[in-house]
């Protein structure tokens, strides 16, 4: 009975000509843009440059920050009132402010006072721009001194610090990203498309032709959640190859061991679908339920934002997201190329949500609505 239930489940996937479509374009879409249009590497920031000193380092300076790559030189003015009306305006987002004897003061005292200034309506933005401002000048006082001390003149020299970025040397955006984005995809082709069949056959009226039969609830759930299992592989190794292609990221450990742990992943997602399906009446409903959950799945998970960032009461929810933990299952295997051992926890999370999920669709089924 089953196999004919799951040849049924492929069959209407066949004849519906938009799924497979959505199937294919979907992780294309989204793991071609996502990463590089949400990038939270902030560039191109409107600088404002109040020069009081004209000075040589001064102009040294202004050189070095503007040639940085982070920095949009938006205007220099002597008025600081001016200055302030810009950064109010929007024209600028941050302002250098370098008052005068600065080359004085920091050729006889080695060290010089600047000020710094930034539009934080978009706290990242200006929190972002005044670290990258402060680090320059930083720099640029650090060369003055190893100049000085090369030249004999007695400047104290600086302690040098060399940053080491464990896993992503390089702080790419997508090599942190795309792992994620792909549990997204997972959830959103294998958690949606399960919630809208079985209330899809509601509509239509052919799940009641299948309540008269002797189908127990529990062949008719497995044979809702066979076709999806194995179209998450499909969209799950889709995302590896464009991931390998276009980003060059291959995972540091093993694929087996994320196909594992993606196997439980799409039963228990696919199972928390079935479960919303049971309960809507119409496509309409159901795929609102879903969204709502889903929306809030990924907001708690950590894709966007570190669990450990989050308020407490925020990281006790997380506990029960299950893209939480397979997010840091993709994450730690293709950065940190952990084993199936060091996941444990995550495996017992997964296993236990696809368990609650599943049993929860099957004694929710009614045959006789």
């Amino acid at each position: 009975m089953l196999k004919y239930l799951i040849e049924k489940e492929f069959k209407q996937l066949r004849r519906n000509s938009f799924l497979p479509r959505m199937i294919i374009m979907f992780p294309l879409m989204i793991l071609l843009f996502i990463p590089l249009a949400a990038n939270f590497e902030v560039k191109n920031i409107n600088l404002e440059i109040i020069d009081h000193d004209h000075s040589r380092l001064s102009g040294q300076l202004i050189q070095k920050v503007s040639s940085s790559g982070y920095f949009i030189l938006s205007g220099m003015t002597e008025n600081y009132d001016v200055a302030m009306k810009s950064i109010e305006m929007d024209r600028s987002d941050a302002l250098l402010v370098i008052p005068s004897g600065f080359e004085r003061k920091l050729l006889r005292e080695h060290s010089a006072d600047v000020n710094i200034s930034a539009n934080a309506v978009n706290g990242t933005k200006g929190a972002l721009g005044t670290s990258y401002l402060s680090a320059i000048i930083l720099d640029f006082t650090a060369e003055l001194n190893s100049l000085g001390n090369n030249s004999g003149t007695g400047i104290i020299p600086s302690v040098e610090i060399l940053p080491r970025y464990r896993f992503n040397p390089y702080l790419r955006y997508p090599v942190f990203m795309v792992p994620a984005l792909m549990v997204m995809l997972l959830t959103m082709i294998c958690g949606f498309l399960p919630a809208l069949n079985i209330v899809g056959e509601k509509e239509k009226g052919t799940l009641e032709q299948i309540n008269v039969t002797p189908v127990k609830r529990f062949t008719l759930i497995l044979s809702k959640l066979i076709p999806y299992w194995i179209i998450g592989f499909v969209v799950l190794t889709l995302c590896f190859i464009i991931a390998r292609v276009v980003y060059s990221l291959s995972p540091a450990g093993s694929l087996l061991t994320i196909y594992v742990f993606a196997s439980v992943f799409i039963l228990g997602i696919s199972g928390f679908g079935l479960v919303i399906s049971n309960y809507g009446k119409t496509l309409q409903q159901a795929m609102f339920m879903m969204f709502f959950f889903i929306i809030t799945f990924i907001f708690l998970s950590g894709l966007y934002t570190p669990v450990s960032s989050m308020e407490q009461w925020a990281q006790y929810f997380s506990l029960f997201v299950p893209l939480r933990y397979m997010i840091e299952v993709l994450r730690q295997v293709y950065l940190k190329g952990s084993q199936f051992s060091d996941l444990l926890i995550q495996l017992l999370a997964l296993s236990g949500f696809a368990l609650f999920f599943n049993a929860w669709a099957i004694l929710s089924y009614r045959k006789s609505e």
